[in-house]
């Protein structure tokens, strides 16, 4: 009975690590995508072109790299990751009405969901035990 509390007792200690990687995974990728569509602005504007017909083109493709960039910074680090996801949550949404309006990409379709999926969870979430959100809770 002993051995079964101390197996409970290091899952519950060690649980947080594995959520932890999945968020910082996708800090990395949201991050990276950022880098892709400053690195490929033609890319991000064919992609967005079934929305800017109803106007806001510009914005889009002056808000979608920069907030994925810093979003994913601070998702990685844990710094504010609730307000990070939520500034990530319209792109996403955008990402998955963009196959429905124009030219439909399964692939792209899935991976936006996965992250859409990904993203809602750490809305409610938070930014786990390992993240600067925990440590400077904890500094109080």
């Amino acid at each position: 009975m002993e051995n079964v509390k101390s197996l409970n007792k290091w899952a519950n200690s060690h649980t947080y690590l594995p959520v932890d990687l999945v968020r910082i995974v996708l800090g990395v990728f949201l991050f990276m995508k950022g880098v892709s569509f400053v690195t490929n602005a033609q890319y991000l504007h064919d992609l967005i072109s079934p929305i800017d017909q109803y106007g806001g083109g510009m914005f889009l493709l002056h808000y979608i790299a920069p907030a994925h960039m810093i979003g994913g910074i601070m998702i990685v680090f844990g710094l504010l990751t609730r307000w990070a996801i939520a500034a990530q949550l319209p792109i996403l949404f955008g990402a998955v009405l963009v196959n429905f309006m124009g030219r439909m990409h399964s692939e792209s379709l899935i991976l936006a969901i996965v992250i859409l999926l990904l993203c809602i969870f750490f809305l409610f979430y938070g930014g786990g035990k390992h993240s600067a959100d925990y440590y400077f809770k904890m500094q109080q």
